[in-house]
């Protein structure tokens, strides 16, 4: 049984390759999307084309923004002196849908892996070090992911911060270890942050 077009085929296959979606799911999606496409698909490729134009990293934090500077990085009341260290965007996202922690962040945009082959250079650590001296910040809250990579980085992280004047926190009760802060439901992202402790 064909599902249409080659374009419409394309589409699903194209749809079934984001995560959470299966073939299944891209099908009901795209003939959702079909069905109601004076309110529905057109609207979606504007705004798809606009964000692909549109969208960049952060200048300063890593977020995505439309902007040069993200609206987080530029608003005064979160300039708090802490600073929330995430992996990558999707943990900045669930962190600020639980809205418990009201300073600024920053993302590594991945974590330490000796198989990989990422090491500190790879990722936002440099730039980190660096804004905890610039920006006075007193206390860095290290939210990474409960693995063996996301607790390895967190350590290196601190031994660099050792010697600075800042106090290094982690994520406490509420993540599973093998978690993904991204899969995470808000009530256990708030008792996290605020249960947080020394490293």
């Amino acid at each position: 049984m064909t599902e249409g077009s080659d374009d419409i085929q394309a589409l699903i296959a194209m749809m079934a390759r984001l995560p959470g979606l299966g073939p299944r799911s891209a099908r009901r999606i795209v003939l959702q999307l079909i069905r109601k496409r004076g309110q529905n698909m057109t609207q979606m490729a504007q705004l798809l084309g606009r964000v692909a134009q549109n969208s960049r990293e952060c200048a300063v934090c890593g977020n995505i923004t439309d902007r040069e500077v993200c609206g987080i990085c530029t608003d005064p009341e979160r300039a708090t002196g802490e600073i929330c260290v995430v992996q990558d965007v999707a943990d900045l996202w669930a962190l600020e849908r639980g809205q418990a922690f009201r300073g600024r962040y920053h993302v590594l945009g991945g974590t330490l892996s000796a198989l990989d082959d990422i090491g500190p250079d790879d990722l936002g650590i440099p730039a980190l070090l660096t804004r905890v001296g610039d920006e006075r910040i007193s206390e860095v809250i290290l939210a990474l992911n409960a693995t063996v990579d996301g607790q390895t980085t967190a350590h290196y992280i601190a031994d660099a911060l050792e010697g600075a004047a800042v106090k290094v926190t982690g994520l406490a009760q509420g993540v599973p270890i093998g978690g993904e802060l991204d899969y995470l439901d808000d009530g256990t992202i708030s008792a996290a942050l605020r249960a947080r402790r020394s490293l």
